[in-house]
């Protein structure tokens, strides 16, 4: 049996994104959220957040999400922790050079509030069933 999905970390620079993701998976699936608005942000308090699964933007300022993800797999803590990134490039393509990168999954952006829960929970289990 796999472990039970509590905490996600949600990284976006848009900060009503964030204020979505949150309610959605904090109402709808009942889990802990913490948020973080930068990629360099995401790294430096990964630790301390520890979480199960991480939910990243690939277009971000600074740093984006496959290099946020590459710099997020240096960190042992963090070596097989789900990190399935949003984006609205969704295209096949796109979505498997996000897969190839080391990403479990993708969440097309906008995102559905409605079914982000659901989304989030199916792609914890896959990752778990792999």
């Amino acid at each position: 049996m796999s472990a039970k999905l509590q905490h996600v970390l949600c990284v976006d620079d848009e900060e009503d994104i964030l204020d979505v993701a949150r309610m959605c998976l904090e109402m709808v699936a009942g889990l802990q959220v913490s948020c973080c608005t930068r990629g360099k942000e995401a790294i430096e308090r990964v630790r301390d957040i520890n979480p199960d699964l991480i939910l990243l933007d690939v277009m971000m300022p600074d740093m984006d999400g496959p290099t946020t993800l590459h710099e997020l797999r240096k960190i042992p803590l963090l070596e097989t922790t789900p990190i399935v990134f949003m984006t609205a490039r969704v295209q096949a393509s796109e979505i498997a050079q996000y897969l190839a990168l080391g990403a479990s999954g993708v969440v097309p952006k906008p995102f559905d509030p409605m079914l982000l829960s659901e989304q989030i929970t199916k792609l914890w289990k896959e990752f778990h069933e792999r």
